[in-house]
């Protein structure tokens, strides 16, 4: 039946195991750069900030309960 032996043999590539090893160790190799301090800057403070401005301004502008086809969506 299915499963009894063992007849698969995987050859694991190379490269996919260095790309598994990096993944799994990148904690042990991680240095603060410029590069790497502006990117994390950006993605902590400026794209929140970013959504959070947008989410502000448009705060009630739209409703989107118990609109027919071809009522208009914003409310002031």
């Amino acid at each position: 039946m299915a499963g009894g032996l063992k007849h698969y043999k995987l050859a694991q590539d190379p490269a996919f195991v260095r790309l598994s090893n990096m993944t799994n160790n990148r904690y042990r190799y991680f240095r603060w750069t410029p590069r790497t301090a502006r990117l994390s800057f950006i993605y902590m403070v400026v794209v929140p900030g970013i959504v959070g401005y947008i989410a502000y301004k448009t705060d009630g502008k739209y409703e989107f309960r118990a609109k027919l086809r071809g009522d208009d969506i914003r409310e002031y």
